[in-house]
């Protein structure tokens, strides 16, 4: 062979070889950027790999070798984790992030924080109303009222409970929900308790004997599983954002 020929292909043979070291290289700078972009979403959202391989319909061993930088999912898979954490594919496969880009992030934080804010001016209209009711029969004469005025505050626990668990049931996590039902008994029974004190003078403290069993059924109502996936898609469907445009 000429040594011109060989002297060619040894430069086209390095070359070769450079080149696939170096796309060796860029392909695992895309998958540790990948996996660092994931894992910064799913902990931004306190979700487990589990509700995220649930959302995708994939096992949780495959998020996690995403999240190593084992392994890089197909276009239809990355472009579903972009819509389930509202971001663009190009942001999961950038390490640099503008704020334009962080902006579907920020604005499902204000989301949650506009939600709670909602929940607790519902449910302080119930103790104004309270609070008005309260001042209008403490300024009646006390002779007229069979009842002392500050019956109305605890008239509000009740409806107070009932109000965050509406609330909590549309946007909060289900657990939460049995906290407020027990809330909800008990402040209920003080309620009878204490009015049946006040106006009728009669000490009925028996009324809490109603709150055991009551109790009882809302631990066992709590301690009741659903099925692992259907309970896993569910909770990480409330984790994820809003779906939003990708380019």
């Amino acid at each position: 062979m000429p040594y011109g020929t060989r002297a060619l292909s040894c430069f086209v043979f390095l070359s070769f070889i450079g080149f696939r070291k170096e796309t060796k290289v860029y392909m695992n700078d895309l998958y540790e950027i990948f996996a660092k972009n994931v894992a910064e979403l799913r902990a931004e959202r306190k979700m487990t790999q589990a509700q995220l391989a649930a959302l995708l319909n994939y096992s949780d061993k495959a998020v996690s070798k995403w999240e190593r930088g084992e392994a890089l999912p197909d276009v239809i898979v990355v472009k579903q984790i972009a819509d389930t954490f509202g971001v663009t594919v190009d942001y999961l496969l950038k390490d640099d992030h503008s704020p334009e880009e962080r902006r579907p992030i920020a604005d499902e934080r204000q989301t949650k924080r506009n939600r709670m804010l909602i929940t607790a001016m519902a449910t302080m209209l119930v103790w104004l109303l309270a609070t008005f009711l309260f001042l209008v029969f403490n300024a009646l004469p006390q002779a007229s009222l069979s009842f002392p005025t500050w019956l109305f505050f605890v008239y509000a626990v009740t409806p107070s409970c009932i109000v965050l668990l509406v609330f909590n049931s549309i946007w909060g996590k289900r657990r939460l929900n049995f906290g407020i039902i027990s809330a909800l008994v008990w402040s209920l029974l003080a309620t009878v308790f204490l009015t049946i004190l006040m106006v009728a003078s009669i000490n009925l403290w028996q009324v809490f004997i109603f709150g055991i069993p009551g109790q009882c059924i809302i631990m066992l109502w709590s301690g009741l599983k659903k099925s692992r996936n259907v309970k896993e898609l569910q909770n990480a469907a409330s984790y994820a954002a809003p779906s939003s445009s990708v380019e």
